[in-house]
C-alpha cells in the first residue's frame, strides 16, 4: 500500500505520482484480444440472393389463424417464463444505476454522542485537569463528545475502471432484453406448433372415426358372406380384430387431444379448459411462402446472436476493469461539522468547527495473486463469450440451412402422399366389390383399409410437419420477438 502523508510541494507530488504510475504501468500483464468469426456465406444453398426477410414481418401477419392469434396474445401477457425474465430485465436494470452511482461522489451524515473517562495520569488526564475551558469552567468529568456533520468520499475514475464496469451492466441489461426476445420468439413458435398440433390431432381422430365406420361396414359385410357360407369364422375375427384396434387407437389420440390442449393452457398460462380452434379444413391449409433473406441477416434479426454479441462486449469491458485494478486508486476525502463537549457550545462558531480534507493514493504492492487471478478469469471468461458468439451464429445459419431444405422435401412429400391417399382410398371401393364377387380373400380388403387409414393419417402428419417447418424456418430466421 502507498500512502501520501505529508503534504508535498506540487513539483515534487507531480514527480512522485509519475513515478508511481509508470512502476504500476511496466507491471500491469497484457493479453491480447480474441477476435470473433463472424463470416457466414453470401446466400442459402439453392436459394436466390435476396434481402427480402419473412423475419420482418410481425408474428401478427405471419400467423392468419384468429384462434391461434388470440393464444399468443394471451400467453405474452400471462406466461409465467416470460414474467420471470421480465423480473431479470428489471434486476439488471438496476445494477446499471448502481455502478453509475460508483463514479459520483458519495456523502454522508452523521450525527454521535460519546462519554470517556481517562485517566489521570496521562496527557490527555492532566490536560484536562489543568485546563480550563472558559474562565472558572472545568471539563465535565467524566467527558462527553457531541458531534454533527457531513462526509464525503469520492473515488476519481482515472483508469475508468467504474466506468467501464457500468458500461458492462449497461452491456448486461441489453443483453438480457435480447433474452427477453428470444424466449417470445421460442414462446411464439411453441405456441404455434402445438396449436396446429392440436388440430392434426383432431383431424386424425377424424379419420379414424371415418374409417371405423367403413370398416362397421365391411364387418357387417363379412358375417353376411359367412352366414352364406362364402367367408370363414377366421375373415369375421380378422375383421373384429381390426375394429377393436382402431377403437383402441382412437381413445389414445383422444388422450394426445387432452395433454396438448393442457400444454397450450400452460403457455397461456391458464387453469384447463377447452382451447378455441379451427379444425375443418386441416389439409387445404394454405403454407405460406418463406423469404429467407441474405445470411449475413440472421446477425441483426436473431435475439440469441444479438444477445451472445452484448455478452461478448461485456467480457471485453470486464478485462478492462480487472485490469484497472493494477493501478493505484485515487481517492479523496472531506468533512464539515460541529463537534463540542457540550451541545450549547455546539452553536458557538469558529471555535466548534470542524472540518477535514484528505487524498490518497492506494495501490497494490507485493502478493497480487488475487488481482492477477482476477485479470485471468476476464481474459478466459473473454475467449468463452468468443465462442459463444461463433456458436450461436453457427447453430443459427444451420438451423436456417436444415429448415429450407426440409420445406423443399415435405412439399414434395406431401404431392406423392396425396397421390398415395387418392389411390389407396379408391382401392376400398373396388376391393370390396372384388370380394364381394369372391374374386378376392378378405384378408385384401383388410389390408387395403389399414393402407389407406395409414396413408391418410400420414398426409395429415406430413401436413402439420410442412406448418412446423414454416414456424421453425420463421424463428431460425429471427422472427416473432418484433
Amino acid at each position: 500500500m502507498i500512502k501520501v502523508i505529508k503534504p508535498l510541494k506540487h513539483g515534487k507530488l507531480l514527480f512522485v505520482l509519475l513515478i508511481q504510475i509508470g512502476f504500476f504501468y511496466s507491471c500491469v500483464p497484457t493479453k491480447e484480444l480474441i477476435v470473433a468469426n463472424k463470416d457466414l456465406p453470401e446466400n442459402y444453398a439453392q436459394q436466390l440472393t435476396d434481402s427480402v426477410n419473412s423475419a420482418q414481418l410481425k408474428w401478427k401477419d405471419f400467423f392468419e389463424d384468429e384462434y391461434l392469434v388470440a393464444l399468443i396474445d394471451t400467453a405474452l401477457a400471462n406466461n409465467q417464463e416470460l414474467r420471470i425474465m421480465m423480473q431479470q430485465i428489471d434486476v439488471a436494470q438496476n445494477e446499471v444505476k448502481a455502478r453509475k452511482g460508483e463514479y459520483l461522489p458519495f456523502i454522508d451524515y452523521g450525527v454521535s454522542a460519546e462519554v470517556e473517562k481517562v485517566g489521570e495520569y496521562t496527557r490527555n488526564g492532566a490536560v484536562e485537569k489543568n485546563l480550563d475551558v472558559k474562565e472558572g469552567e472545568e471539563f465535565p468529568e467524566p467527558l462527553t463528545d457531541y458531534s454533527a456533520g457531513l462526509f464525503a468520499t469520492w473515488e476519481l475514475d482515472v483508469w475508468k475502471k467504474l466506468r467501464n464496469s457500468k458500461k458492462a451492466a449497461a452491456l448486461e441489461y441489453l443483453s438480457t432484453i435480447e433474452g427477453k426476445n428470444f424466449m417470445v420468439t421460442r414462446l411464439i413458435a411453441e405456441i404455434a406448433q402445438s396449436y396446429y398440433e392440436l388440430i392434426a390431432l383432431d383431424n386424425q381422430l377424424a379419420i379414424i372415426e371415418q374409417n371405423l365406420e367403413l370398416q362397421g361396414n365391411a364387418l357387417k359385410m363379412v358375417r353376411l358372406q359367412k352366414e352364406a357360407a362364402r367367408a370363414t369364422e377366421l375373415a369375421v375375427k380378422r375383421f373384429e380384430a381390426e375394429v377393436a384396434k382402431n377403437k383402441s387407437h382412437k381413445f389414445e389420440v383422444q388422450q394426445e387431444i387432452v395433454e396438448m390442449e393442457n400444454k397450450l393452457n400452460f403457455l397461456v398460462g391458464r387453469q384447463p379448459q377447452p382451447i378455441n380452434r379451427n379444425a375443418e379444413d386441416f389439409i387445404e391449409t394454405k403454407i405460406n411462402a418463406i423469404n429467407a433473406g441474405i445470411p449475413s441477416q440472421i446477425l441483426l434479426n436473431r435475439p440469441d446472436i444479438r444477445q451472445a454479441e452484448f455478452e461478448l462486449e461485456a467480457a471485453k469491458l470486464n478485462i478492462k476493469v480487472a485490469r484497472a485494478n493494477f493501478y493505484p486508486s485515487i481517492g479523496l476525502k472531506a468533512g464539515v461539522g460541529l463537534q463540542a463537549f457540550k451541545p450549547k457550545y455546539l452553536t458557538q462558531t469558529p471555535e466548534s468547527l470542524l472540518y477535514s480534507a484528505v487524498g490518497d493514493i492506494v495501490g497494490p504492492l507485493i502478493n497480487r495473486n488475487a488481482i492477477k487471478a482476477d485479470y485471468n478469469t476476464a481474459n478466459s471468461k473473454q475467449i468463452q463469450a468468443v465462442y459463444e458468439y461463433e456458436k450461436a451464429i453457427l447453430s443459427g445459419y444451420i438451423e436456417v440451412v436444415n429448415m429450407l431444405s426440409k420445406i423443399e422435401n415435405l412439399k414434395k412429400s406431401y404431392v406423392l402422399k396425396e397421390e398415395q391417399v387418392e389411390a389407396l382410398t379408391a382401392s376400398i371401393d373396388l376391393s370390396t366389390r372384388l370380394f364381394q364377387s369372391a374374386r378376392i380373400e378378405y384378408i385384401e380388403v383388410l389390408l387395403t383399409q389399414r393402407e389407406a387409414l395409414e396413408s391418410k393419417m400420414e398426409l395429415v402428419e406430413t401436413k402439420k410437419d410442412q406448418l412446423l417447418a414454416n414456424i421453425n424456418v420463421y424463428q431460425a430466421l429471427g422472427g416473432g420477438w418484433n
